[in-house]
């Protein structure tokens, strides 16, 4: 499956702190033979992907559309469609399906759990079609139901 992050406040808080778990589940999603792309409205993200020692788990970066998601994917040279989108915003969620995580601002959270949140409605996903976590968004109607190919 093509899982998709985004990273200012999913991955990445406003003062370039990781969010927890980032680090291992990723790893468990490359494990399970899933292929994580990053993508950002603010750009290419490699230099962050890099600096948190991510890039060994990470397929691609590309740019994000911000708005008419899915019409601009070839536009923007996103070269696969997402069949999970991980995001703080709702829009791009409900667009093409996922989890609506809550804003990651300080690195000084610590608590937060969100991504292994994150694994667990991808693991519910890939096994029965669904999650029952509040913060899963289903595939829209439409969108197909597997799209793991170039567009």
């Amino acid at each position: 499956m093509n899982v998709f992050f985004d990273v200012d406040y999913t991955i990445l808080s406003y003062d370039n702190g990781i969010r927890p778990g980032t680090h291992e589940v990723f790893q468990r999603l490359v494990a399970d033979e899933h292929r994580i792309y990053i993508w950002s409205g603010q750009g290419l993200r490699w230099a962050e992907i890099n600096e948190h020692k991510l890039a060994g788990s990470v397929t691609d970066v590309f740019h994000k559309p911000t708005w008419d998601y899915v019409a601009r994917l070839e536009e923007l040279g996103v070269e696969v469609v997402p069949d999970f989108v991980v995001d703080d915003y709702p829009g791009i969620v409900e667009a093409f399906g996922g989890f609506l995580v809550t804003e990651f601002f300080r690195k000084r959270q610590v608590d937060d759990a969100e991504m292994y949140a994150v694994y667990e409605a991808i693991c519910d996903h890939v096994k029965n079609g669904t999650s029952s976590h509040p913060s899963y968004r289903p595939r829209p109607r439409g969108l197909g139901v597997r799209s793991a190919s170039r567009i």
